[in-house]
């Protein structure tokens, strides 16, 4: 290496290259929605037990809180080739997650949000700390 430290990147067919830097804040973004799902699946459960279903109760907080377990596992696994996919599974749960209970789009919205605003803005930043 000559001065410049050469950065890590992992390459993913539909994004491309991603830095470190890149997959920093797409972890940080799926730590924070795993909270937001996990509270989002006591919602569910409480609304549930209140229209008298406690076990259906029971069962959405476990999914709720599966939905968390994958978010927290897939930014841990950021840096390997099943991360990013993970991550988007992670996305895509949050939105089915809308038919239980409709305020967790506003989490959707968010989170999605952040998630594009990093892939995005996240390789510029991976390239401008290269050059």
């Amino acid at each position: 290496m000559t001065g410049q430290e050469q950065v890590q990147r992992t390459t993913y067919p539909i994004v491309g290259p991603l830095g470190k830097f890149t997959l920093r804040m797409l972890a940080v973004v799926l730590a924070g929605q795993a909270i937001a799902v996990f509270f989002g699946a006591q919602v569910a459960r409480g609304l549930a037990i209140a229209e008298g279903n406690p076990g259906l109760g029971q069962r959405w907080l476990w999914i709720g809180i599966g939905i968390s377990l994958l978010a927290v596992l897939a930014a841990g696994l950021m840096r390997r080739g099943v991360g990013l996919p993970a991550g988007w599974l992670v996305q895509l749960l949050t939105w089915a997650s809308v038919l239980v209970v409709p305020a967790m789009a506003f989490v959707g919205i968010i989170f999605t949000g952040l998630w594009v605003l990093c892939l995005r803005k996240g390789f510029e930043i991976d390239t401008r700390l290269v050059s």
